[in-house]
């Protein structure tokens, strides 16, 4: 089984986020707690940060006819990258959508988001409880 991580623009920016309320989280802890809970499952990961959409389109369009699972934290690609949500939804690939919680937040959130679709199921909370629910909806398939 193969999933993959899409991190969004400024997610490498949380631990200067969680710094502003003297908390010690940063995209590695992150990434680590996501890598933890899939060592059990024998899950293949694939990450990738970016805050270049094409880049995003890119990474998708060569793994997601391959992959089972597409973690996706969009931040600011939530309200307004069209071109992501149509790739997705091309692909149909079972993808979880999370969004942070304040003081977290990097501005979107579920209620604003234009991803939807048959195949997104979307988990908002802190950064490790949110990203690691949409972990364990892509690992139940």
């Amino acid at each position: 089984m193969q999933i993959l991580i899409l991190q969004g623009p400024n997610i490498n920016l949380l631990g200067f986020k969680s710094s502003k309320i003297e908390e010690h989280l940063t995209l590695g802890k992150l990434n680590k707690e996501i890598r933890l809970v899939s060592k059990n499952h024998n899950v293949d990961l694939k990450f990738l940060q970016t805050h270049k959409s094409f880049q995003a389109v890119n990474f998708l369009q060569r793994n997601g006819r391959k992959a089972n699972g597409l973690l996706f934290t969009p931040s600011s690609w939530a309200r307004s990258n069209y071109t992501i949500l149509e790739t997705v939804n091309l692909i149909n690939i079972k993808t979880s959508v999370v969004y942070f919680d304040d003081p977290y937040s990097f501005g979107t959130t579920e209620k604003e988001s234009i991803l939807r679709g048959s195949n997104i199921k979307s988990f908002t909370g802190k950064p490790i409880s949110a990203s690691l629910k949409g972990m364990e909806y892509l690992l139940n398939q």
